[in-house]
C-alpha cells in the first residue's frame, strides 16, 4: 500500500498476477489505507505480508509540523544547525533565505565534553549532566518537549560520551524521544550528522502515533502487521520506524523504483531512467546494470539527510500542478500544486485553477466522465473552462493554453532526466525510459524524443507502480563506520573491517553488499563504490578511478585514494514472482475518440489495456487506456506487450520529429 499526494494505491500479487486499487488520499493517511483494502475482495487471513510507504514523515518536515525538539550539542557549537554551510544553491540571489532550524535557540543546550580524533579530551562530569536535566524538565513542562536530538563531535569515532548522556535522558524523561548522532549516522561532517539527527528526532514522534494507529486499525481488521518502507529500498519492521521516522522520509518514491527494478528485470532491460510523475512531483532515478543507483546524502525541504537512499531527483511538476501568469505575463507550471483537496478543476473537488491534469483532459488523453479512484468523475467542461478562463489574460484559446502547459511541464521533467544521467555522465540513449506513476505514461514518449531515448516502458501496473514495488522489497538494514585512512593504509585492515560490521547484521539478513566512500586525498566528495572482503587493491583503485572518469570527465591514477566510510546493506532472501500476463477474457476491441495530434483534433483509437494479451502491437497515434493509467502513442511509435503485460513502446527508425503532441 502507498500513500501518495493525491491517491491511495493498493497491490497484490497473487500467483503472479497484479491486482489492483486507488482510491484518493485521506487527510488522516490510514484511513485511506483501509478505503483501498475495503475495495478489494481479499481476505485478511490469505495475506502473508503487508508493506507499507506513506509520506507522513515527508509532509511533516515540508510543513513544519514536527514534534517540538531540544538539541544537545558539545560547548561552543550551540549555533551549528543555524550557522550550516556556506553553500549558496542559487550564487546570485541576493535574497535566498535558509530554512530555519528545525530546533529553534533557545531550545539548543550544550554540555562541557570534548572528544578528539584520537579520543577524550574533556570529560563529561555528572554536574554538569545534572544541571542540563534540570533544565530540560522546566523546558518540558512550559515548552511541551516531545523529542530530544544529541550530537557531539567525533562522536561517530567516540559515542561514551552520547551513550553517557542518553542514559540520564532515558532515566529522567522515559516517555520522550531521543535521537543520536552516533546511532543514526556515525559519520563524520558535525553538521550533516547533527542536522539528520535532529530530522530523526523532529519526525519521530509524529510517525510513531501514525504507525500506532495503522497497527490498531491492522488488528482490528485481520491484516498483518505492516512492514514499512525505508529510503534505501528495503522495508524495516514498524517498531524501528517509529524510533527512526528519518528512516521513511523517501518512502514513496523509493517503492517505485524498486518497482520499476523489478518490472524492468521481468522484461529484461537492465539499463533504465525510471521516471514517475504523480499528482504532486515527478521523481527520476537511474538504474544501472540491473541495479538502481544509490546515495548518502539528499537535501529535503533545505535540510541534509545523511542517510542510505535510492538516488532519486525530484521536481514539482505534477498531474496536480497548477498554471499561473507570473506579472511579466509568461504562462508558468508549478510549483504549486492542487495536490488531492480540492485537486484539478476536472475532479469536481473545488478547485478552480487549471492543472496539468485538466490540461489533458481537455485535449482528449483522459476521457471525458471517466471514474478515478471509484469516487472523481473527470468534467471536461469545467476543465475547458478554467483554461479559457486563465487564457484570456493572454489573448490565447483553451487549446494554446493546455499546449503550452505540457510544453512547460514537460521542460521541466526532461530537465531532471538530464540531472539522473547526462549530468551523470550517463549516454540517456543507451537506455529506457520506464514510465510510471498516475501522469507518467501520458508524457513518456514526449521526453523521449527530446532526450533520443528510443524505447519507452509501461508497466500494466504503471499507475500503482510504487505500491508493486512495496510488495517486492526485502527487510534491509544498513550499517557504516568511519575509516578516515588511505586505501594502502586500510589494506591491512580492510578484511576485520568488512567482519566488524557483518557481525552487527541480523542472522536472518543473510545477503551482504559492502560499499565504500572513496576521494582523492583533499577533496571534499566522495564517490561509493561497491566493494567485497576479498577485493584486491589494486581492482578497488581501478574501480574508483573508472567512476570518477564517469562523473567528472577525469581521473588521475597517481593521485593518493582515500577510504572515507565502509557501509554494509544487509537483506533477506527474497523469492519474487514471475508476473505473467492472463489471457484476454475478451475480443480486443477499440473505441475512437477526439485528442489532439499532430496540432489538431483527431479521431484516435482508444485500446483497453487490460484485453490486450501477449504480443500484441498497437501503431500511434493510438491511446491504451490502463485500470489506473492512461498511456499516449504518439505517431511515429508503436506498442508490444511483452511477456509479463509490459507495454514496450519503440520509435520508429525513420521518425525524427521531435514536437509529436
Amino acid at each position: 500500500m502507498d500513500v501518495g499526494g493525491t491517491f491511495t494505491d493498493l497491490v497484490a500479487i497473487v500467483d503472479g498476477q497484479v491486482l489492483t486499487a486507488k482510491v484518493p488520499s485521506t487527510q488522516i493517511q490510514s484511513e485511506g489505507v483501509f478505503q483501498a483494502f475495503a475495495r478489494t475482495e481479499l481476505d485478511p487471513e490469505t495475506i502473508a505480508v503487508f508493506t507499507h510507504g506513506m509520506t507522513v514523515a515527508t509532509n511533516a518536515l515540508l510543513e513544519g509540523k514536527g514534534a517540538k525538539t531540544a538539541f544537545i550539542t558539545t560547548a561552543g557549537f550551540r549555533d551549528i544547525l543555524l550557522i550550516g554551510r556556506q553553500n549558496r544553491p542559487h550564487l546570485y540571489d541576493l535574497r535566498l533565505q535558509k530554512p530555519k532550524p528545525l530546533v529553534q535557540r533557545d531550545h539548543c543546550l550544550t554540555l562541557d565534553e570534548r572528544m578528539g580524533s584520537e579520543g577524550v579530551l574533556r570529560l563529561l562530569h555528572s554536574e554538569s549532566l545534572e544541571a542540563l536535566i534540570a533544565t530540560l524538565q522546566e523546558w518540558i513542562t512550559q515548552e511541551e518537549i516531545e523529542s530530544i536530538a544529541v550530537g557531539f563531535l567525533f562522536s561517530f569515532r567516540f559515542p561514551q560520551h552520547e551513550q553517557q548522556v542518553a542514559k540520564a535522558l532515558r532515566k529522567a524523561f522515559p516517555n520522550l524521544h531521543l535521537s543520536l548522532s552516533s546511532d543514526i549516522t556515525p559519520e563524520f561532517r558535525e553538521y550533516e550528522r547533527f542536522s539528520t539527527t535532529v530530522v530523526d528526532a523532529y519526525l519521530s514522534p509524529g510517525l510513531a502515533r501514525y504507525l500506532g494507529l495503522l497497527a490498531e486499525g491492522c488488528r482490528t481488521s485481520g491484516l498483518p502487521i505492516p512492514k514499512i518502507m525505508q529510503s534505501s529500498g528495503g522495508v524495516t519492521t514498524i517498531e524501528q520506524a517509529s524510533q527512526h521516522g528519518a528512516l521513511a522520509l523517501l518512502s514513496g518514491p523509493a517503492g517505485g523504483v524498486n518497482g520499476a527494478h523489478f518490472v524492468a528485470q521481468q522484461s529484461g532491460f537492465a539499463h533504465v531512467l525510471t521516471f514517475d510523475m504523480g499528482g504532486t512531483s515527478t521523481d527520476v532515478s537511474l538504474i544501472l546494470e540491473g541495479q538502481p543507483q544509490a546515495s548518502t546524502e539528499a537535501l529535503v525541504a533545505g535540510y541534509p539527510v545523511r542517510l542510505p537512499q535510492i538516488d532519486i531527483h525530484t521536481v514539482s511538476a505534477g498531474g496536480g500542478s497548477i498554471a499561473w501568469i507570473d506579472p511579466g505575463g509568461a504562462l508558468k507550471v508549478g510549483p504549486q500544486s492542487a495536490g488531492s483537496l480540492p485537486g484539478p478543476v476536472a475532479y469536481g473537488r473545488g478547485g478552480k485553477q487549471p492543472t496539468i491534469t485538466d490540461a489533458n483532459v481537455f485535449l482528449g488523453y483522459l476521457e471525458d466522465g471517466a471514474m478515478l479512484g471509484g469516487s472523481v468523475r473527470i468534467d471536461r467542461s469545467a476543465a475547458a473552462a478554467a483554461l479559457e478562463k486563465l487564457g484570456e489574460s493572454l489573448g490565447l484559446s483553451a487549446e494554446r493554453i493546455a499546449i503550452g502547459m505540457r510544453a512547460i511541464a514537460n521542460a521541466h521533467m526532461c530537465a531532471a532526466l538530464r540531472v539522473m544521467s547526462i549530468e551523470r555522465g550517463i549516454d540517456p540513449r543507451r537506455l529506457a525510459l520506464l514510465a510510471f506513476g498516475g501522469a507518467g505514461p501520458m508524457h513518456a514518449c514526449d521526453l523521449a524524443t527530446a532526450l533520443g531515448i528510443r524505447t519507452v516502458l509501461v508497466p500494466r501496473a504503471g499507475g500503482v507502480l510504487s505500491a508493486l514495488g512495496l510488495a517486492v522489497s526485502p527487510l534491509r538494514e544498513d550499517y557504516s563506520c568511519s575509516v578516515l585512512k588511505t586505501l594502502p593504509e586500510v589494506g591491512e585492515v580492510w578484511v576485520s573491517l568488512c567482519e566488524n560490521l557483518a557481525v552487527r547484521a541480523s542472522h536472518a539478513l543473510a545477503i551482504h553488499s559492502f560499499s565504500a566512500d572513496l576521494r582523492y586525498r583533499g577533496q571534499s566528495f566522495e564517490l561509493a563504490v561497491p566493494v567485497t572482503k576479498e577485493m584486491p587493491y589494486s581492482t578497488l583503485a581501478d574501480a574508483f578511478h573508472s567512476l570518477h572518469n564517469q562523473r567528472y570527465g577525469w581521473s588521475d591514477p597517481s593521485q593518493t585514494i582515500e577510504v572515507v566510510q565502509l557501509r554494509l546493506a544487509a537483506t533477506e532472501p527474497l523469492e519474487l514472482p514471475n508476473l505473467t500476463v492472463s489471457k484476454p477474457t475478451k475480443q480486443r476491441v477499440s473505441m475512437p475518440r477526439l485528442a489532439w495530434f499532430d496540432a489538431q483534433f483527431q479521431s484516435i483509437q482508444v485500446w483497453q489495456g487490460l484485453a490486450l494479451g501477449e504480443g500484441d502491437c498497437i501503431d500511434g497515434p493510438a491511446l491504451i487506456e490502463l485500470p489506473e493509467a492512461t498511456v499516449i502513442i504518439p505517431p511515429g511509435w508503436h506498442s508490444t506487450v511483452d511477456l509479463c503485460g509490459t507495454l514496450v513502446i519503440k520509435m520508429s527508425r525513420n521518425h525524427e520529429d521531435i514536437s509529436t503532441i
